[in-house]
C-alpha cells in the first residue's frame, strides 16, 4: 500500500443512510490515512434526514453528503480507488462498474435503517444500530497495519471484519 492515503469506496443501493454513515465514519477515524466516498447502485437523490444527528455527532454538515450513483466513480477522472465496500445485500449482488486499478472488495452488510418502520424513537435507533455496526468494523479496519499486509492477506482481513457483528438473519 502507497504512503498517500487510501481512497475508499462504500456502495449501497440507495446512497442515503448507511454508505454515508460509512464514509463520515471513516473520514472521521480514519486519522488522514483513509479518504472515504460514498456511491449507489441506485441513488436516491437525498441523504436520509436521520442520519444528520450522527453526522453532527462526527462533527459535519448534513450538506457536505449527497446522493450519487456509483458512476461517478467508474469515470476516468474519478480518484484510483484503493478498497470497496458493500454495505447492503443488494448491492453485493449486483453487477459493478469496472473499476480501474482493480480495488480490494469486500461486503459489510448492515441492515437498511431507513426500511425500518415504528416510532421516532425506533427509527432512531435503526440508525444509531447501522452507525454501531459500521464504526465497530471501520475500528478495526482503521487499526490494520496496512504498509505490512500483502493484497491477499489485506483482502482476507477485510472480509473477516465484514464478517464481525455480522447481523443474524
Amino acid at each position: 500500500m502507497s504512503d498517500r492515503p487510501l481512497n475508499v469506496l462504500f456502495l449501497c443501493t440507495g446512497n442515503s443512510a448507511r454508505s454515508i454513515l460509512a464514509e463520515a465514519l471513516l473520514n472521521n477515524l480514519g486519522r488522514g490515512r483513509f479518504r472515504a466516498y460514498s456511491a449507489g447502485s441506485f441513488p436516491t437523490g437525498r441523504v436520509n434526514p436521520h442520519t444528520y444527528p450522527i453526522l453532527r455527532s462526527l462533527g459535519f454538515e448534513p450538506d457536505q453528503f449527497r446522493s450519487k450513483s456509483w458512476d461517478e466513480f467508474a469515470a476516468p477522472d474519478s480518484p484510483a480507488l484503493d478498497l470497496i465496500f458493500t454495505v447492503c445485500d443488494n448491492a453485493a449482488g449486483e453487477v459493478c462498474p469496472i473499476w480501474p486499478g482493480q480495488p480490494i472488495t469486500a461486503h459489510w452488510g448492515v441492515p437498511d435503517p431507513a426500511a425500518a418502520t415504528g416510532s421516532e424513537a425506533e427509527v432512531s435507533l435503526a440508525f444509531a444500530e447501522a452507525a454501531r455496526l459500521l464504526r465497530n468494523r471501520i475500528e478495526l479496519l482503521v487499526a490494520l497495519p496496512m504498509e505490512k499486509l500483502d493484497r491477499l492477506t489485506l483482502q482476507a482481513r477485510l472480509r473477516e471484519i465484514g464478517s464481525i457483528w455480522a447481523p443474524v438473519a
